[in-house]
């Protein structure tokens, strides 16, 4: 290949990642604050702000403004706050959110009333877009093909799970480049390990560093390790039974990878502290906990799983609220998965037949696979179904996009025009997926207050008080969800109750309706409590349920 021929090749190269990452900035950046947020990202909001919960009344009522006052900037409050006030009501490392309290300082005028959403997406979309380069990297150092990076670059570009991960004011797309970043230092330590070639030193460093810094993003990181390790083992073990056991001289190369387990390992004891004193057991975690019985315990966590990652590649819109464009979503999603399975099947197993990419390949399904034994593992041995979160698939993600753009390769390089149909075609629907999303008829947000709050102005003509229980700050989100609707309508007239949960929350009701001149519309929300209410009646509504909201409405008169 001439250098006039080689270059060209490579200029082309550089201008279609460029053009798969600006497909990726564009959709993630489409429609970004035209979703309500939910409870999760208003934890993000407030303590990025180094703004705290603890400061919103309980049992008693309040206006709406001290209700959303944690969403106001303070400019008193810095880096120590943030961190402070995560460490003591939440269960999360600090990274993401020192990064988030620098990026919306850096956006947000001071004086603004409310923290704006749109700023508070915008980063972690882009460190959704910045995945696109990194797993172009990723897939390069794994198997040195510049078709593999391309395919694999393009996938993620328009994966709908990478688009509903990347739209919502969270720390996973930042744990995503940190899992490619330790994935990308395996590949490079297994191609040193094939040949027996020593481990640089700046990558041992380089290693360490990712995986720390990745633990300070997420805990769940931990399993992305875990799975590393697993493949790790499994491949000394076929390495040393072909050469014989024996003591690792100082040429062995095994020996950074010890440096590395036992450094990283050193890295992790950090974080221990603040792992047992966010009690991760706690209250904000019970809804991971597996609370079915019987044969649905079984099933639900293997629907739960599969249901995730179908949609890392297809997710047409089976939430839209017409039955019949759900039942054509769900029929041709089937058809497509059908038709489109023996193609990826292809691919990985050719893949795996030839000896250039055997090994690498083998790795990234070792990845996969060990990744989703473990989730299973604690799901069915501990009873915390970590497949009822699918963002917490992040840990093995972009193995997924790898092995995808490997196995697509081999699609296209089929000699008939049929495979290059074929990709085009996954493509396709990868791109209606992600449209999908982000017009929110996928990967729906959990709580639609915005549908709530055309139902209660429909139905209330009086002053109204909302009412819930209280037991974490999860409950302060969902109100302020609703909270914001009513701002944003530039309606600032209800009152927000929130009742202890552990503190006689029907006496507390009780006393402050008693506190209320009639009539008074008394909106019962996510109240889990007997409801003795005096001078109350029910109304019974005839309206739809709602994401994330149980309602009920009572007329006081």
């Amino acid at each position: 290949m001439s250098r006039n021929h080689k270059l060209k090749t490579e200029y082309q190269d550089i201008l279609l990642l460029l053009g798969w990452t600006a497909i990726a900035v564009g959709l993630r950046l489409t429609l970004l604050a035209s979703k309500p947020p939910w409870t999760d990202e208003f934890s993000t909001l407030v303590f990025s702000l180094g703004n705290s919960f603890l400061g919103v009344p309980l049992n008693q009522a309040i206006a709406l403004d001290t209700l959303l006052q944690p969403l106001q900037p303070n400019p008193n409050h810095g880096v120590v706050q943030v961190v402070q006030n995560l460490i003591t009501e939440s269960n999360h490392p600090p990274l993401y959110f020192v990064l988030a309290h620098l990026w919306m300082n850096f956006w947000l005028p001071q004086s603004t009333d409310l923290v704006s959403v749109w700023v508070a997406r915008s980063l972690p979309a882009l460190l959704g877009a910045a995945s696109i380069p990194a797993i172009y990297g990723l897939s390069w150092l794994s198997f040195r093909s510049r078709l593999v990076s391309q395919l694999a670059a393009a996938m993620m570009a328009v994966s709908p799970y990478g688009i509903f991960l990347a739209q919502e004011a969270r720390h996973y797309t930042l744990a995503i480049l940190w899992v490619i970043a330790s994935l990308s230092c395996l590949a490079i330590a297994i191609r040193r390990l094939e040949y027996r070639k020593l481990i640089p030193l700046w990558l041992v460093i380089v290693w360490i560093a990712a995986n720390f810094l990745g633990m300070a993003t997420h805990y769940f990181f931990v399993l992305t390790l875990c799975a590393e390790a697993i493949v790790l083992s499994v491949l000394w073990w076929r390495q040393h039974r072909r050469t014989g056991f024996r003591l690792m001289s100082s040429a062995d190369p095994w020996w950074q990878i010890l440096l590395v387990a036992v450094g990283t390992f050193l890295g992790g004891l950090v974080w221990l502290p603040v792992f047992f004193h966010n009690n991760y057991g706690s209250d904000l975690t019970d809804w991971i906990q597996n609370g079915s019985n019987g044969l649905l315990a079984l099933l639900n966590p293997i629907f739960q799983a599969l249901a995730a990652w179908l949609t890392m590649i297809s997710l047409l819109p089976v939430e839209a609220r017409q039955l019949p464009i759900v039942i054509a979503s769900g029929f041709v999603m089937l058809i497509f998965f059908l038709w489109a399975l023996p193609w990826l099947y292809r691919g990985i197993k050719v893949k795996l037949t030839q000896s250039k990419t055997r090994l690498m390949t083998w790795v990234f399904v070792g990845i996969v696979c060990s990744a989703i034994a473990l989730f299973f593992f604690f799901t069915y041995v501990f009873g915390i179904d970590l497949t009822r979160g699918a963002r917490y698939n992040f840990v093995y993600f972009p193995a997924v996009m790898v092995l995808l753009g490997a196995s697509l390769a081999v699609c296209w390089r089929t000699p008939n025009q049929q495979g290059k149909r074929a990709v085009a075609l996954i493509w396709l629907m990868g791109l209606l997926s992600a449209i999908t999303v982000v017009c929110n008829l996928g990967y729906q947000k959990y709580y639609r207050p915005d549908l709530m709050l055309e139902i209660m102005q429909n139905a209330s003509r009086s002053p109204i008080l909302i009412a819930t229980t209280h037991k974490t700050h999860v409950q302060i989100g969902e109100m302020m969800g609703l909270g914001r609707e009513f701002k944003l309508a530039g309606i600032d007239t209800p009152q927000f109750l929130l009742a202890r949960e552990t503190s006689a929350p029907t006496t507390t009701l009780q006393q402050a309706v008693n506190n209320f001149s009639r009539p008074l519309d008394l909106w019962l929300i996510n109240f889990h409590a007997p409801v003795e209410v005096d001078s109350c009646t029910i109304d019974a509504l005839s309206s739809p349920p709602v994401n994330g909201y149980d309602y009920q409405l009572y007329r006081c008169n």
